[in-house]
């Protein structure tokens, strides 16, 4: 044998020896180093956990009555897994199904409809699940109607029934706080994948919206897990783990719920009486605030909607309706999502400009019935010439002209289209004082910003819209080519960057490209009557445990002062006192024996309705009260509902007359919302059978 192949041989016998460590040492490392982490995976492979989930914890008005509660339902539940595999899909199943429950097939259809599985637009209604869970089709089944279910398996294959839990919100005292409270929904795939950074079991219901959403941590509480192993025919051989669930914590918040209900009453009230005049009147909002903590009291949108049907089961046809515009959008909270030109409610923010700016508030001034600025003419509202008065006089009767020429001379100054590095944009610093474009940080979701139109904004703007305004005519179709329409995009396409002498003019009334949400309108209300600290308003009081133990308390928030003296302040707080005594809002309040300090707002809309026909004017009223020593801020807007006075100012005297407990010309203080005069401020004992004051 040479020395080749001896050497061919040795190399042959390293490595089967190599390969045969290698072997023994992977099967060490299975058998003895790794098996412990290989018999959990192996248990796990055989183990089922049994989720019994929580009962979500109530939410209470701030004197303990049940908002939110639960209530125990029997549910007729689908499982797709199994209807899925019969020859027609189950589609025979579901017919039969629907008749016993005498529900609409395709409804019945729809809400056992994964929404990835619908194209879009067909979604409403749709199962946002998994294919896994159990998907309800109803939860208020007849026991009867369940029971021959049951009874009839072979009949209902893949249709169960069983009793659950249900999210109840009461509505006591005729309070709905649908956009308030919001409502639960089941997990969706995103929820489960722990992209939030939250665990989740498939059998749990969360918060969507709401209140039930932006507290849902505390609210859901944690689920009992069950884990039993089983053997290859999947009977239980053994529990690994068993716990018992832990109920959710309470939540109380600063709602009075008589009071909610009196603002939701006032508002559908306004809308409805704006409608009899005439006005389309498609919607509003009304929101009461605590001036001194920035604590909500009531907040109310409409139209709105039942925050129960997603419990009981959306039809196709509730599904659309949420989000409609011939409905209105009843989905949108326009409390703190709707964005409205403020119109002369923001003249209360041009003052401050004013004063700021040098100018006398207590000189005299002259509201002509127009100012002509550049080229155009600006006119007053009707144009009517009102003649010298003071500024006091001016906010009074909401002349417009005064505003224009203080505005149009600091634009002057400022630099005009060719702005100064130097210049002092006092309209715009003042606004940005109030904190408008800002979000007022209340604790529920989906808050808008509202936008300031000054002039970062309007760079930005005009970077974004440029090729469209530059391209009009290519870009339009000739239905939307009128001379004004055509005439406005060459402006904006040559200098549509800069703030032009009109931009200036409008924006000193609340009219323009500034547009805010009422709850922002109503922060700004409440700065302004409780000597100027704009207060972050909440809604959650404490979070308490069941058996009423403190877990949170939730405190005050200032968020920053109004940039105006208290000079400033004083001569703001008699002027809109005056709007009330000698102004626009004297006949709506005219022997009201509660002092009310306001500002109507009559903002013009650009645009056209569904049906072709011109928007109306957005109708507002932003107010106070008592005059001389505030506790509440009360804000109404009807959008499309004529003018401010009429319309909102009557809705918001409601308000106040429950608030004060005003019967005629007279206060009754034991009707009051607050006998004592203010808001509570201990925590209630919380109990689902807490009744509202003066409820059998």
């Amino acid at each position: 044998m040479n020395q080749r192949t001896r050497l061919s041989l040795l190399f042959i016998q390293i490595l089967i020896f190599s390969l045969m460590f290698a072997l023994l040492g992977r099967l060490f490392y299975l058998q003895v180093a790794a098996a412990p982490l290989y018999k959990d995976a192996a248990l796990s492979i055989q183990s089922r956990d049994v989720i019994t989930p929580a009962n979500r914890g109530l939410i209470v008005d701030s004197s303990g009555v049940p908002l939110a509660m639960n209530r125990v339902g029997i549910a007729v539940t689908v499982d797709r897994t199994q209807i899925d595999k019969q020859s027609d899909k189950g589609v025979s199943v579901l017919r039969k199904l629907s008749s016993l429950l005498k529900l609409e097939y395709a409804d019945v259809y729809q809400r056992t409809r994964l929404c990835g599985e619908l194209p879009k637009g067909q979604k409403a209604g749709c199962w946002t699940g998994s294919r896994f869970q159990p998907i309800p089709i109803t939860k208020e089944a007849d026991p009867s109607v369940a029971l021959s279910i049951v009874e009839r398996s072979d009949t209902y294959p893949g249709v169960s029934a069983l009793p659950v839990a249900l999210r109840n919100y009461p509505a006591k005292a005729g309070a709905n706080g649908a956009h308030l409270l919001g409502y639960v929904g089941p997990l969706t795939e995103a929820d489960l994948s722990g992209a939030n950074g939250r665990t989740y079991f498939r059998s749990e219901s969360i918060g969507k919206a709401g209140l039930e959403l932006q507290y849902d941590e505390f609210l859901r509480g944690t689920p009992g897990i069950k884990t039993v192993i089983v053997d290859r025919k999947e009977s239980v051989t053994r529990t690994s783990q068993n716990t018992k669930p832990i109920n959710g914590n309470h939540l109380v918040t600063s709602i009075d719920v008589r009071l909610q209900a009196s603002a939701e009453q006032a508002l559908e009230q306004a809308v409805r009486s704006a409608r009899a005049s005439g006005y389309p009147s498609d919607g509003g909002a009304a929101v009461v605030l605590d001036v001194k903590n920035g604590q909500v009291l009531a907040m109310a949108s409409y139209p709105t909607y039942d925050p129960n049907s997603f419990e009981k089961g959306l039809t196709v046809k509730e599904a659309k309706n949420l989000y409609s515009e011939k409905a209105g959008v009843p989905a949108l909270s326009r409390s703190i999502q709707g964005l409205f030109a403020p119109a002369s409610t923001f003249k209360a923010v041009s003052l401050v400009a004013a004063a700021n700016a040098g100018y006398n508030l207590n000189g005299i001034y002259d509201c002509p019935s127009e100012v002509e600025v550049g080229t155009r003419k600006f006119q007053n509202f009707d144009s009517a010439a009102l003649g010298k008065m003071s500024m006091k006089k001016a906010m009074a009767v909401s002349c417009d002209t005064i505003w224009y020429r203080i505005a149009f001379d600091e634009w002057l100054r400022d630099g005009g289209l060719k702005p100064k590095s130097d210049r002092n944009d006092y309209f715009f610093n003042a606004a940005k004082g109030f904190q408008i474009g800002i979000k007022t940080g209340v604790d529920l979701p989906s808050e808008s910003s509202g936008r300031l139109a000054d002039r970062e904004w309007r760079t930005k703007w005009y970077a974004q819209n440029k090729d469209f305004y530059c391209n009009y005519k290519d870009r339009t179709p000739k239905s939307q080519q009128t001379p004004f329409l055509v005439q406005l995009a060459y402006e904006n396409c040559l200098d549509g960057d800069k703030i032009r002498a009109g931009d200036a003019v409008n924006f000193s009334i609340g009219q323009g490209d500034t547009v805010i949400t009422p709850l922002k309108l109503a922060q700004m209300y409440a700065a302004i009557a409780n000597g100027g600290t704009l207060w972050k308003p909440t809604i959650a009081k404490a979070i308490v445990n069941s058996d009423g133990t403190l877990v949170k308390k939730v405190e005050p928030e200032a968020l920053g002062s109004l940039p105006a003296s208290k000079s400033t302040l004083k001569f703001l707080r008699a002027s809109l006192r005056e709007v009330v005594t000698g102004g626009t809002a004297t006949s709506v309040f005219g022997g009201f024996p509660v002092q009310v300090s306001g500002k109507t707002g009559t903002a013009q809309v650009f645009g056209k309705n569904a049906n072709g026909s011109l928007k109306a004017d957005t109708s507002w009223f932003a107010s106070f009260a008592p005059s001389t020593s505030p506790k509440y801020a009360v804000v109404m807007m009807v959008s499309q509902g004529g003018f401010g006075a009429s319309t909102s100012g009557v809705g918001v005297r409601k308000i106040y007359q429950t608030l004060f407990g005003v019967s005629g010309s007279k206060v009754d203080s034991e009707k009051a919302i607050y006998p004592s005069g203010n808001p509570p401020v201990t925590i209630p004992k919380i109990s689902p059978t807490t009744k509202v004051v003066g409820e059998k």
